[in-house]
Order: C-alpha cells, then sequence, then structure tokens
C-alpha cells in the first residue's frame, strides 16, 4: 500500500485481501471513495490472476443504489458479471462517483488460460463484512466478501 500526506496525517491507497472461510474479502483503500472503489476492483482481479493484464479494450459500466454501501457490491457484481459475458478480465478501473451512482471505465483483455492461469471465477460479492468508511487519517477503505 502506498502512503500520501504532507506531515500529520497520511492516506493510503491500495488494496488487500482478508481471509473469510471458502470465500475471499478485498478491500481498497484510498483518499477518495472513488480511488478506494478502484482498488477493491484491483483486489477482485487480483483473485482470479496475478499475471499483468493489457489494456486493450475498454468497458463502461454504470449502477446506482440506494447508498454507498450497497454501491459497493453492485460495482463489484458488475465487474463479475462484465468478466463472465465478455471473458475479460480487467487491470485498470476509473470510477467517477455522484452520489450513490456510479459511472466507470475498465480495461483490460480476453482471458488466455495460459497466460492469466485463473485461480478461482468470482460468483458475487455479498453483504457480509460490507464496510465503506472514512478513518480518522483521512483514507477511504471499501470492502466485503466475495463469493468464490
Amino acid at each position: 500500500m502506498q502512503s500520501y500526506g504532507n506531515g500529520a496525517a497520511a492516506v493510503s491507497i491500495g488494496w488487500e485481501h482478508f481471509p473469510h472461510g471458502a470465500d475471499a474479502g478485498v478491500r481498497g483503500f484510498g483518499p477518495t471513495v472513488a480511488q478506494a472503489f478502484e482498488q477493491a476492483a484491483l483486489a477482485l482481479t487480483a483473485i482470479v490472476t496475478d499475471a499483468k493484464i493489457a489494456e486493450q479494450s475498454a468497458v463502461k459500466v454504470r449502477c446506482e443504489a440506494p447508498d454507498i454501501e450497497q454501491l459497493l457490491v453492485e460495482w463489484l457484481n458488475a465487474i463479475i458479471y462484465e468478466m463472465a459475458v465478455r471473458d475479460m478480465v480487467f487491470g485498470r478501473f476509473q470510477v467517477a462517483l455522484n452520489g450513490t451512482r456510479l459511472e466507470a471505465t475498465m480495461w483490460g483483455e480476453s482471458i488466455d488460460q495460459e497466460k492469466h492461469t485463473p485461480a478461482c471465477e468470482p460468483k458475487g460479492a455479498t453483504y457480509t463484512m460490507l464496510r465503506v468508511a472514512q478513518d480518522e487519517g483521512g483514507t477511504w477503505s471499501a470492502g466485503c466478501v466475495v463469493d468464490v
């Protein structure tokens, strides 16, 4: 995780996995909610593969939810849906938020079994351990458990 700051408080950006039984937890961090969502998306991709992903195609996604936490679940499920129907994996995400509306562009490539050696196929983001919050240092985190 990288840290950004100018003195007293540092804001972190990055992602992590956390264990949860047979499933996988994903969490993103950033100085803004949008960046935390982008990092959570990278954590989701890292469940599938640790290979470098080429930015061959761009896919636009829109979703909306009643609150920011449910929006995270909608966002991650939109990525899972696009990966499945397009047979792609994504390695870069650009998220714009307007309240509880999300518009994003995802860049990626078609899945290549030899290059990407997919570890698993995520089935869906869940409400388990769902949390989107800002800590006292200003860093946003966005995470939940993903059914794999």
